[in-house]
């Protein structure tokens, strides 16, 4: 290796004139294309076969492209890895790779800019991109509007979610429905030591979801975001207390610092029984992973277009890859694109939209991925269950050719292979 001193500015920070010919080598690693383009696309390496103690080394990732070493930002995850993330922000076409080197370094070359942070504001957690917010995660009950009934108090739900120019684009406790918080992930029809459970329409009585204690808070320039328990309760559990939790989630929410002008945002639930007993998701309508948004939007300002080039009129109960939901906005307009993945139980997923006419056309826009829309979904004690999805929360308007790419970034991402080296 020739010993060489380089000046890079790679990623979000510009790092001093440093040398890298004292670095210990410890993985060659190499990124695929694979069947598609890809421009500031997510790349994850899976470190666990490097043989040192990762989460106490410095560590960086160096690319060689005609003779000349770059430093690449990348971020260590030791939470779910070990890992390593980066993107890659020029153009790698299909069929085509890119080489790295893993090295291990005596002295820190990096200086992680904020870039994705989370902050805790009156008990609840607000995470902002480079300043901006993106979401708010409640952890705490919100205040319910004056004369509603106290059954209908949930907490465990992101709003307001905002986009990059600061448009707020959730609602909660609306007069129609009362239960609607914003992002949420609740079941309406399980089944539950012989009873019926519903968790999504409060004022049954027959379930809630509450959260139980946030486990990690992540903030670095790559990535930023938390991870928190919620149990979902029969509230008329045979038990000394009255109740009893039938079933455990975790959410892992992540917010990725891959472009400047939106936000891509990961959301993981990870499902698991509570106790000894089976519980059943049983078909119906609507249920999991569900949107209720800004009351600006409406039949006549909003337009609602899956990946099966479906809308409002005619989306409800079809399957989607993706949908893009876009309305007005005080610049203009605004939208999420919702991306599902293909580990999903039942994918690609039934969507619930809320028709054209729904809520007599106003303040009617709704939508959720449901896994158990047309088939029961059956979690057995011991097991894991997982739904992924992604959102692009931007301004303005996306077209059909940006919603496929950020479908193949997150449903098949380069491929990633690494040949630790032997010392």
């Amino acid at each position: 290796m020739n010993c060489r001193s380089i000046l890079p500015i790679i990623g979000f920070i510009a790092i001093s004139t440093i040398s890298f010919c004292q670095d210990l080598e410890l993985a060659k690693i190499t990124v695929e294309s694979g069947p598609y383009d890809r421009q500031n696309v997510l790349v994850c390496a899976d470190l666990s076969g490097i043989p040192v103690d990762l989460a106490n080394s410095e560590l960086v990732l160096i690319e060689t492209v005609s003779g000349k070493e770059s430093l690449i930002e990348s971020q260590l995850d030791m939470d779910n890895g070990p890992k390593l993330y980066w993107k890659i922000q020029d153009k790698l076409m299909a069929g085509k790779s890119k080489n790295y080197s893993l090295r291990k370094t005596s002295d820190s070359k990096k200086e992680n800019s904020g870039g994705i942070e989370i902050f805790d504001v009156n008990g609840n957690l607000v995470i902002r991109s480079h300043g901006k917010n993106v979401l708010q995660y409640n952890f705490k009950e919100a205040p319910l509007p004056e004369g509603v009934p106290a059954i209908f108090n949930r907490a465990g739900y992101i709003h307001p979610l905002w986009s990059p120019k600061g448009e707020v684009l959730t609602r909660i406790q609306p007069p129609d429905h009362r239960h609607h918080v914003g992002l949420w992930n609740p079941w309406t029809h399980t089944k539950f030591k012989g009873k019926e459970i519903d968790f999504w329409n409060l004022v049954a009585g027959q379930g809630t979801v509450k959260p139980v204690t946030i486990t990690s808070k992540t903030s670095n320039y790559l990535f930023g975001g938390f991870k928190v328990i919620h149990d979902h309760i029969d509230l008329n559990g045979v038990t000394p207390q009255g109740f009893e939790v039938a079933l455990k989630e975790e959410w892992n929410v992540r917010v990725w610092n891959l472009e400047d002008n939106a936000w891509v945002i990961d959301f993981v639930s990870t499902l698991n029984c509570a106790t000894d007993s089976i519980l059943t998701i049983e078909a119906y309508r609507y249920q999991g992973f569900g949107f209720r948004a800004t009351e600006k939007w409406d039949d006549k300002t909003a337009i609602l277009l899956t990946s099966e080039d479906k809308n409002k009129e005619d989306g409800n109960g079809t399957r989607a890859r993706w949908c893009d939901v876009n309305g007005i906005s005080t610049d203009g307009t605004a939208g999420v694109l919702f991306i599902t993945h293909p580990s999903n139980y039942n994918y690609p997923e039934p969507i619930r939209i809320w028709p054209v006419g729904t809520n007599e056309g106003k303040e009617n826009v709704f939508f959720n991925f449901n896994p158990a829309m047309d088939r029961d979904w059956v979690l057995h004690p011991g097991n894991d269950y997982q739904l992924k999805y992604r959102m692009y929360v931007y301004d303005g308007k996306i077209d059909k050719i940006k919603s496929e790419k950020m479908w193949q970034d997150f449903a098949y991402p380069p491929i990633v292979s690494v040949k630790p080296n032997n010392f």
